[in-house]
């Protein structure tokens, strides 16, 4: 359905916008779509009002592709000769989907039926302004949810932002913590790995040195270890030492010589050095509970030490004064303690027909000192008597020991007695003597009247036996058990046919047991070693021969035990040696 009016007049205009809004009612256009209809066809009026001329408006209800209508309205200049050509102007609206709606007639032009559509206009724009009220209400409803919103999202930032500001104090606080840990746990390590170190050796030159390359350069940038009964062998007796140092070995307490305050716990502060004013000077007493031993003299690495560093320092340099004060001491005792072993070791004795050679070196490790020995002595009869042997320990009781053995095995052969006999009494005395200590012992007796090497061994390392031939021999009968264990035993002697020019070595297990190896390797060692030598260098250098045989068998190695090196070496000269006039027993 169309309907078309021709608008010329203010009041053609009026009809047409009366007719306009009330078929679009007709058409079940909404209020509020026919009050925006009706404002924007009255604006379109007005407008063609003032262009003048007449204008023709198309009212179209169709159909549209959607369920409900389309109600379109059509503005269009009629094209008068005075005008010019205009773009059609419309708006269309959606309509109920019956397209066939009663006509509501046309429209009259009197004033009471004008008064009426406008009338009609007020109530639309009222159920419009009803409605933007409305709208209103509800924005203003929203606006103060939205500000509720607001207000609760800036409170939350707040808070988050208050959260995030809390959470990075604690974490730079954690990493402060974590940071100040490391460094404590670094510092202990430090201490430990050096405790460690300095008191892994027992001589005092060396840890001095230990000390001064672990402080350099992290925790100082010079170190000096003055000890006060040392001499220094650069410097003048009287050379002159910083006064913070003479402070600190007088009093025994730590002193920072600087030009500033050191604020260092338990330390002392002092007026800088003469020498360097320039270079701050921590000053930290090496003492033991009984007497002061030096000094250590530290420069900074940097400006000035921190506080904690200081009392890490102090506590190593303490630690360094007990190691210092051991090895001193161990140096005092190994003097003593090698001064009595070679004072018990006996000269040999010279002998017709036979020559001996003896070498004892002391453990590399250790006190120096165990219970090795080595002895040589005449009985009545003319008979030599050699002897190797070893107290089980070390220590000023096993060289004390080995002594009283000494004398007791040369106080036993005074009465005669094979080398099985003289080690089955031996045996008993050391047992009740000393019940804890054990020993092992070889002993050969040469007769200068018979070729017949006569032997006995007790839990000892076999001899071995170099003949003229350049053969060595191991002398592995079976030995008797350890001396002084708990049980009865008889210890059998063994005899072997000597010729002009053999050699017998006797020895301990120091020279040829090794702790990843054990002793039978050692043994085949020693034997090896003394197959290579030539009957004329041992004929013509026994002592000389006994060193180069000791070379090999120790060199590259740290002893832990004593070794005891005994060779007998029947000339090759005479068929049988002339019998020595006898000679009392010591």
């Amino acid at each position: 359905m169309t309907r078309t009016w021709h608008i010329t007049t203010v009041v053609d205009a009026a009809r047409a916008r009366i007719g306009t809004t009330r078929m679009a009612a007709a058409y079940g256009v909404p209020a509020v779509e026919r009050s925006r209809l009706a404002a924007a066809l009255s604006v379109q009026l007005r407008q063609c009002l003032t262009k003048g001329g007449t204008w023709r408006l198309d009212l179209e209800a169709a159909p549209s592709t959607a369920a409900d209508g389309l109600l379109r309205v059509t503005v269009t200049a009629c094209g008068d000769a005075d005008t010019e050509p205009q773009q059609p102007w419309w708006l269309a609206v959606a309509c109920a989907g019956d397209t066939d709606a009663p006509d509501t007639g046309p429209v009259a032009d009197d004033p009471g039926t004008l008064a009426e559509g406008l009338l009609g206009a007020d109530e639309d724009t009222a159920l419009v302004l009803e409605k933007l009220g409305e709208q209103e209400e509800l924005v203003v409803s929203h606006r103060e949810e939205l500000d509720q919103t607001n207000q609760g999202v800036l409170a939350l930032h707040a808070e988050l932002d208050a959260a995030g500001r809390a959470q990075r104090d604690l974490y730079a606080a954690e990493r402060a913590a974590r940071t100040e840990a490391e460094t404590a746990r670094r510092r202990l390590t430090f201490l430990a790995d050096a405790s460690a170190v300095l008191t892994a050796s027992l001589n005092h030159d060396e840890i001095v040195r230990r000390l001064q390359g672990l402080l350099v350069p992290e925790y100082a940038r010079g170190v000096d270890v003055w000890l006060l009964d040392e001499e220094e062998e650069d410097e003048p007796p009287n050379a002159s030492r910083p006064a913070a140092a003479v402070a600190a070995a007088r009093s025994g307490r730590p002193q920072y010589a600087a030009d500033h305050p050191g604020g260092l716990p338990g330390v002392d502060d002092r007026p800088p050095p003469a020498q360097r004013p320039e270079v701050p000077l921590l000053c930290i007493p090496l003492s033991t509970h009984r007497t002061p031993l030096g000094v250590l003299i530290l420069e900074p690495p940097g400006e000035r030490w921190n506080a904690d560093d200081a009392v890490m320092l102090i506590e190593l340099t303490r630690r360094a004064g007990v190691a210092l004060d051991n090895a001193r001491r161990f140096e005092h005792n190994r003097d003593i303690a090698e001064t009595l072993q070679r004072a018990l070791l006996t000269d040999l004795p010279a002998t017709p027909g036979l020559r001996l050679a003896a070498r004892y070196l002391p453990a590399t490790r250790g006190l120096n000192i165990g219970g090795d020995w080595y002895d040589a002595f005449r009985q009545p009869d003319g008979s030599l008597i050699t002897v190797v042997g070893d107290v089980t320990g070390h220590g000023l009781r096993a060289a004390v020991m080995m002594g009283q053995l000494r004398t007791a095995l040369r106080a036993y052969a005074v009465d005669g007695g094979t080398p099985g006999q003289l080690l089955t009494r031996l045996h008993i005395f050391l047992h009740h003597l000393q019940p804890d200590l054990y020993a092992t012992a070889v002993i050969a007796r040469f007769h200068p009247d018979d070729p017949t090497l006569t032997w006995a061994a007790a839990g000892h390392p076999p001899p071995v036996l170099r003949t003229p031939d350049g053969r060595v021999h191991t002398l592995d009968a079976k030995p008797g058990a350890m001396l002084g264990i708990p049980l009865e035993q008889r210890i059998r002697d063994h005899h072997v046919t000597l010729t002009p020019g053999s050699t017998l070595a006797l020895y301990t297990d120091g020279l040829v047991e090794r702790r990843a190896q054990g002793i039978d390797p050692g043994i085949r060692r020693l034997a090896a070693a003394l197959e290579t030598f030539r009957s004329a260098d041992l004929e013509a250098d026994l002592d000389g021969s006994a060193d180069r045989l000791l070379d090999p068998l120790l060199r590259d190695s740290e002893r832990d035990d004593d070794v005891c090196l005994l060779l007998c070496h029947l000339h090759g000269g005479a068929a049988e040696p002339a019998r020595p006039p006898a000679e009392p027993s010591p």
